[in-house]
């Protein structure tokens, strides 16, 4: 067995350490809510289960979001996975606020939690806890009710762009 050590002088700037995190593929999810009756959402690569008793996922959020503020406002958040159709939703979830739910087929439950129509699970949630860590939030999830179908595939985050699981 070879043993080597990883140089610790690197310089991890964000642009090195962006492609690095890059080349692990991930889900991507919508995190949304009807708030003050206007519908709020982001997307976000991060989400992960963490719990099944009690039953937790989580995914982070950048400090600098201006849309974290206002949707953690919500009594409950829809998070629904992306299939792998969904790269345009996906784009259009982290573009402009005013448009981010145009055309859109959604569905909100009288809680608040945002759902989009066509997703591949849907989890109905409220905040447990939310851990600050670094320039990000950690936000953890507990689930309220799910429900997934199994006719498609996840979009895929990777390399800074969307893909599909081959198959």
């Amino acid at each position: 067995m070879t043993v080597s050590h990883l140089p610790t002088n690197q310089d991890l700037d964000p642009g090195r350490l962006r492609e690095a995190f890059g080349v692990f593929p991930s889900g991507v999810v919508a995190v949304a809510a009807e708030v003050d009756g206007e519908l709020v959402g982001l997307a976000a690569s991060s989400f992960t289960s963490v719990s099944l008793e009690p039953a937790l996922v989580s995914f982070s959020v950048a400090n600098s979001s201006k849309t974290w503020p206002t949707l953690r406002r919500s009594g409950h958040l829809g998070v629904t996975i992306l299939a792998d159709h969904h790269d345009d939703v996906c784009r259009q979830l982290a573009g402009p606020v005013a448009s981010r739910f145009d055309g859109l087929a959604v569905t909100t439950t009288d809680d608040g939690a945002t759902l989009l129509d066509e997703g591949l699970a849907r989890f109905d949630c409220t905040i447990y806890r939310e851990v600050e860590a670094g320039d990000h939030t950690i936000v953890l999830l507990e689930l309220h009710a799910v429900e997934h179908e199994t006719t498609s595939s996840p979009l895929v985050f990777h390399r800074s762009g969307f893909g599909r699981l081959a198959g």
